[in-house]
């Protein structure tokens, strides 16, 4: 009876990993990281945004993806109706080797997102204090929205749940057939007891810290004041205009629509 249910959060987890937004980012924070390495080796905002790529690449190649993807084509697929009939079901080293890198996993994420944290907190005051203003604001921008989409896609949550199903399908295992294949480590039942913190209370108080970081909102509104309603409307019926006729010089500014 636990089998389909162990299947459906193994499609979850897959594919909130898998999602096109935290591989977007990664590649974006390894562009943003190629292009400043040769000038900002010791710069305390990109030393941070090292360890942030650091946290991304282990994830990637500890194949977690692959792993639960490996697990879910072993459950099989029809249910049977009969309260005792009998059915395949992933053996005991397949289960423990699945659950130690969903632990894994749930560690990393944990560091990703506390490291993504201090280095938006630490971008933005090298940006109050007006250095290096182009590369804290992209980072903080692609932090801040790295920390989003894995809080959006609740891609921790999502491994959280798949560890207990997984815990409680081991346990079924062993007592049915003992095969143990990860020896010296005795798996959590609880796996908050093994993080060392409540997840729930940490993911806030990191929210609460980067939404208190509002000191460089007047700062950026000096460096780009916002343009009057009637300014704007007449900039973009000559941006317009400049599109049609192709013979007018587009005027661009930062921050402004160009068309």
């Amino acid at each position: 009876r636990r089998l389909p249910a162990l299947r459906r959060r193994c499609g979850v987890a897959g594919r909130r990993l898998s999602g096109r937004g935290l591989s977007a980012e990664g590649r974006v924070l390894r562009a943003v990281l190629y292009v400043y390495h040769s000038r900002l080796l010791r710069h305390r905002p990109y030393l941070a945004l090292r360890q942030v790529e650091q946290c991304l690449k282990r994830l990637w190649k500890m194949n977690l993806v692959g792993c639960i993807e490996t697990l879910a084509e072993l459950i099989p697929k029809k249910n049977t109706s009969q309260a005792h009939a009998e059915c395949l079901v992933p053996s005991q080293p397949v289960l423990e080797t699945v659950a130690l890198k969903v632990l894994g996993g749930c560690k990393l994420i944990l560091r990703l997102l506390d490291c993504c944290c201090k280095a938006f907190l630490l971008s933005v005051k090298h940006l109050c204090s007006e250095e290096f203003i182009l590369l804290n604001t992209v980072a903080s921008g692609l932090l801040s929205r790295l920390w989003f989409v894995i809080q959006y896609r609740c891609v921790l949550q999502s491994l959280i749940s798949l560890y207990a199903m997984l815990s409680t399908l081991l346990h079924l295992v062993s007592q049915t057939q003992q095969m143990p294949y990860i020896k010296g480590f005795t798996f959590p039942s609880d796996i908050s007891s093994f993080l060392g913190v409540n997840v729930s209370s940490e993911v806030k108080q990191q929210k609460a810290r980067m939404l208190a970081t509002t000191k460089p909102t007047s700062w950026l509104k000096k460096l780009f004041p916002r343009m009057p309603e009637a300014e704007k409307k007449r900039n973009f019926a000559i941006c317009k205009n400049a599109v049609k006729n192709c013979s007018i010089p587009c005027p661009a500014d930062i921050g402004e629509p160009v068309w």
